[in-house]
């Protein structure tokens, strides 16, 4: 259910974060990583389920390989991509965490008008960012475990894979 303030309650968040993972989940199974994930590149259905639309920023990458092309919109962007050190699906689940947060939220965790100054926040990390208390300690630990600095500690991205998300 959407409030007056432009977020959602955590069943809602929930379920469309749940569809964005299987979206996750069939691209990165033939190698596509999607780079631009955000509210406004998120369709619903008829039947109320999400659609992933604007693919010019996917990319075919295989497993191993790194790409270090500079795109994504600046609060989505995860910080090895600021750093220019490379990146690959980590990034997809970086953004996922920064989706959760706006939608429990109404604002992305890493928000300035300054696109400068919201990668300078994005590289002080999540633990810099305060968690208003209407976002569940579940809720908290998802987004810090998809937002870690280090993209090697990201949920989805160590030895579970994404079935790791998928539990959580």
């Amino acid at each position: 259910m959407c409030t007056a303030r432009g977020n959602f309650d955590e069943v809602t968040t929930r379920f469309y974060c749940a569809c964005v993972v299987e979206a996750f989940d069939y691209l990165h199974s033939r190698y596509i990583i999607y780079r631009d994930l955000k509210p406004e590149n998120i369709l619903l259905d008829l039947k109320g389920y999400i659609k992933l639309v604007d693919f010019g920023f996917a990319k075919k990458l295989y497993r191993g390989h790194k790409t270090w092309t500079f795109c994504g919109t600046p609060e989505y962007v995860a910080p090895e991509v600021i750093l220019n050190r490379g990146h690959d699906i980590s990034a997809d689940y970086w953004s996922l965490g920064v989706l959760m947060f706006e939608l429990l939220t109404g604002i992305p965790p890493f928000n300035c008008i300054d696109p400068l100054k919201t990668y300078n926040i994005i590289l002080k990390g999540i633990d810099a960012i305060e968690f208003p208390r209407t976002i569940s300690r579940n809720a908290s630990a998802m987004i810090k475990k998809l937002c870690r600095d280090n993209p090697a500690e990201r949920l989805g991205y160590q030895k579970g894979g994404i079935k790791d998300i998928q539990k959580h």
